[in-house]
């Protein structure tokens, strides 16, 4: 392809190619926008092309270097174009490529990056479209490797603007997952409902709270809706979490309604001994605390049982906190319980974490599920006969999930599962399987009363130890 490409495609009258701009010496901060731009096709180069998780680069203190430079305002729209980039990248790829003759050559990656943004600013942000454009072009004209290209960007992104609706339209037929975890989402729910999960991560997940008691009274304060699980769940509204009334006082954190889920099913814990052996950031651990368990918190990160420690501080609650290797730990005597929230490609968090399954490969949920197996036999040797063992992770993918609890099953009579009721979850019957095992994912939970739908795609089991 060269910068005659366009040339080929049909153009309104009064939309000539446009000359590309000199290149300027002017430092980025010269032209208002171009700064947040850039460090957005950076990032996303970074998350694409090196699989690198998005979280961390958008650190507020140790974030990526051209991400820290930016102010507040800049980051906000800087994190609203990566999400909305990564939500809709199939669909924003097509557009692209049916606009090109051929394909951007193999070294034209950084291009490839600055059109992706520019185009999900101009289909899916309130931007105003002239200015994704012109930035874009910019981006450009400023970057050796691409100044060739300058009025191929203007030419093209002149053209998604006046051709977005239809854009859009042919958008719907494409699926927002990438086509290897689409395949493994049709292999384990069924085309329709791998459909239904794969269209469920174009809306961001809404805010969920867990409060210590009194659900029903949080959830009028906060104008919240009140949950099967318990969980109060907010409408949509401005401002930040730490204003909201309880926030100081600790009566309320964090949680997606699936993440409350696993500590629930510990049932009465009243005066019993549990561990929670990935702790950080604390959530499960706080429910088990405030229902009266004795919990010993188990945290291998220094930096994550920091954190740990700060937030049961808000929430004043006390626990035991134990910064070691999972696999190092070895109660004094053996515990009452053990909830295993084990890592996992955390392929159900897509809603929060656009950047997932583009960072995670089937290899990745392979290795993982390998160490859940080996995270949950030394969990059970940690519980007394009778104790309970809670396994969860918040994956989509059955390797990590069912298949690591049936394998276990047939390896040993050590221990054996403890069915979930669906009597006993009025309200996300349809989340627990045959097997008694809960199974959620981001399509169910169906919004209401102006209220925002989905969950958490979470496994969790209980098992108990003969």
């Amino acid at each position: 392809m060269n910068e005659n490409t366009q040339s080929k495609k049909k153009k309104p009258q009064g939309h000539s190619a446009v000359r590309p701009s000199k290149p300027s010496s002017a430092p980025l901060e010269a032209k208002p926008g171009l700064d947040v731009r850039v460090a957005a096709s950076k990032i996303l180069a970074a998350v694409i092309d090196k699989r690198t998780p998005l979280d961390g680069m958008l650190d507020a203190g140790h974030g990526n270097p051209v991400y820290q430079a930016l102010n507040d305002a800049d980051r906000a729209l800087c994190r609203a174009i990566l999400n909305a980039t990564l939500r809709h990248l199939p669909r924003i790829e097509a557009a692209l490529a049916a606009m090109l003759d051929k394909s951007l050559p193999e070294g034209a990656r950084a291009l490839q990056h600055v059109l992706t943004t520019a185009a999900a600013q101009i289909l899916y942000l309130d931007v105003p479209s002239h200015a994704a454009v012109d930035l874009a072009v910019e981006q450009a004209n400023r970057d050796p490797r691409n100044r060739r290209f300058a009025k191929l960007v203007n030419a093209l992104l002149r053209r998604m603007v006046r051709e977005k609706d239809a854009i859009l339209e042919d958008g719907r037929n494409i699926s927002p997952m990438p086509a290897w975890f689409l395949k493994r989402l049709v292999a384990a729910y069924g085309p329709e409902t791998a459909k239904e999960i794969a269209e469920s991560q174009l809306t961001p997940a809404p805010i969920d709270l867990t409060v210590k008691s009194n659900a029903e009274d949080w959830a009028k304060r906060l104008n919240g809706r009140l949950l099967p699980t318990g969980t109060v769940r907010l409408a949509a509204f401005d401002g930040a979490i730490p204003s909201l009334p309880g926030f100081e006082d600790g009566e309320w954190w964090v949680q997606d309604a699936a993440a409350s889920i696993p500590a629930q099913l510990f049932g009465n814990v009243q005066g019993k001994r549990i561990a929670d052996l990935c702790a950080a950031p604390g959530g499960k651990t706080a429910q088990l605390v405030v229902r009266g368990a004795k919990v010993t918190a188990v945290e291998q990160s220094a930096n994550r049982a920091k954190r740990l420690a700060e937030n049961f501080a808000r929430l004043k609650l006390d626990a035991e906190v134990v910064h070691t290797d999972l696999f190092a730990f070895r109660p004094v005597e053996l515990l009452d319980g053990v909830l295993l929230d084990a890592p996992c490609s955390s392929t159900g968090t897509t809603r929060r974490h656009p950047d997932v399954l583009w960072t995670k490969g089937v290899s990745d949920i392979e290795k993982l599920a390998d160490l859940q197996a080996k995270m949950l036999r030394h969990a059970i040797t940690l519980v007394k006969p009778g104790g309970l063992i809670v396994f969860s992770n918040c994956s989509l993918d059955p390797l990590e999930g069912e298949n690591v609890v049936r394998d276990l099953l047939a390896e040993t009579d050590a221990i054996e599962r403890m069915p979930v009721l669906r009597a006993d979850w009025p309200g996300l019957e349809d989340a627990i399987n045959d097997s008694g095992e809960f199974r959620t994912s981001p399509a169910m939970l169906p919004a209401e009363n102006g209220y925002a739908g989905g969950m958490d795609g979470f496994f969790a089991c209980i098992l108990r130890r003969r």
